[in-house]
């Protein structure tokens, strides 16, 4: 699929679709639960489908009560002998901790670039805590339990997706855990993993997300829980306001803690006009200055914020760079090689990328099948001199299915 957005002015309201960092985490929470979770405001991206798919597989029962409502009837029992996570990394490292609880040979496989991301950090845990596992470091891993506790390391710079899998699977462990994290990152997604366990009544304990006690023989109790507002899709369409206009996110949790709250932070650097309430933002277009930002804890903002440096008048630096190795594309590998095909001016030297400002000229960029490296090049057209192309702009849907309707919903004039 071949998309191709204009210089454009935009001026309007939108409401993102559902976090579904949010929604994963409240999926496995209803598998384990004794009973039946009510969840609402869940939209079926492609990573929450394979969610869906997968807490179906070992033995949950989904019954869709309205638009966006389901119910689920916990009970890990499954009913194959394999479980497909798609592309999605959180799943895979979600559920394959979660299949370690059964006392039987349960394989976990992908899709896609899935299958070449790294999954060697789970294997030494896993079997460190009473698992039998076989894997190459990659999809397939195969996992035997049942998941008894106890003591281990866990490495989580790469990815603290793992980490969150053991969270979730081993207060319901015969015995207790102690997990010493070594070099963890992404510590607002662990915020969100902790915060959604307590709302299912799990207990842990931590050490500023260095050192955590998990008692053993827990029990997940049904929730209803209204999925919030996803702020890593928000943020594309907050950028759009601040280069190109007006625009409202509505159904925002402004206090939330989702790492990508942080976008308020980097357009404030850069000088956007900004207004918040507790439950939505309106971002408006004003001059823009180049900025600094610590990414490290927040990559998936990267391909946006370069969008929104090449924006402003002067240099913006972005840490974090090592972050993006593993994602569903070399992620900054593909930022340089496809943006500066619109005549971006970026450059990445050991963990910093910078971007100078400067106007884009438009032209035809791949998406490297990334969903966040496809939406951000649509916003950067918004400011371009000329039309910008993109192929393989079906790669949206992982995260955000209606994107190109929300974004041709606030497009008012041409530029």
């Amino acid at each position: 699929m071949e998309k191709t957005i204009h210089p454009s002015q935009v001026s309007g309201e939108v409401r993102p679709p559902c976090s579904k960092s949010y929604a994963q985490r409240a999926l496995a929470a209803a598998l384990l639960s004794d009973g039946e979770t009510t969840l609402s405001n869940i939209e079926l991206c492609d990573d929450t489908r394979y969610a869906m798919n997968v807490i179906t597989g070992l033995g949950a029962s989904v019954r869709q009560t309205g638009p966006t409502e389901y119910v689920i009837r916990g009970g890990l029992a499954p009913i194959t002998d394999t479980i497909n996570t798609g592309e999605s990394g959180l799943a895979t490292r979600l559920f394959t901790p979660i299949a370690a609880l059964c006392d039987r040979r349960m394989t976990i496989t992908g899709t896609g670039t899935m299958l070449r991301r790294p999954i060697g950090m789970m294997i030494d845990p896993l079997r460190n805590l009473g698992v039998q596992v076989r894997s190459n470091g990659y999809l397939p891993i195969t996992v035997q339990g049942p998941l008894r506790g106890g003591e281990t390391d866990v490495e989580a710079y790469v990815s603290s997706q793992f980490l969150t899998g053991l969270l979730m699977s081993l207060p319901l462990a015969e015995g207790d855990t102690i997990l010493h994290v070594e070099q963890p990152n992404s510590l607002p997604y662990l915020a969100v993993t902790v915060d959604l366990a307590s709302k299912f009544r799990i207990r842990m304990e931590h050490n500023g997300f260095r050192e955590f006690f998990i008692p053993g023989g827990q029990h997940y109790h049904p929730a209803k829980l209204h999925i919030e507002g996803d702020w890593s899709s928000a943020a594309f369409m907050l950028v759009a306001g601040a280069i190109a206009g007006e625009v409202t996110a509505k159904r925002m949790n402004t206090l939330s803690l989702q790492a990508d709250l942080a976008i308020i932070q980097a357009l404030t650097k850069a000088g956007a006009v900004i207004i918040t309430t507790p439950d939505e933002i309106t971002v408006r277009k004003r001059e823009l200055t180049g900025f600094d930002f610590d990414a490290t804890q927040r990559p998936d903002l990267f391909p946006i914020l370069a969008v929104l440096g090449a924006n402003c008048e002067g240099t913006t630096h972005i840490r974090g760079v090592n972050r993006l190795v593993y994602k569903e594309s070399n992620r900054a590998e593909a930022i340089v090689s496809e943006y500066t095909k619109l005549g971006m001016d970026v450059a990445l030297e050991d963990d910093v990328m910078t971007v100078r400002g400067g106007s884009l000229s438009g032209g035809t960029i791949d998406s490297c099948n990334d969903h966040r490296i496809a939406m951000a090049a649509a916003i950067a057209a918004l400011a371009a001199s000329g039309p910008v192309t993109i192929t393989n702009a079906q790669a949206v849907t992982k995260s955000y299915p209606r994107f190109w309707d929300d974004l041709d919903s606030i497009i008012r004039t041409k530029a």
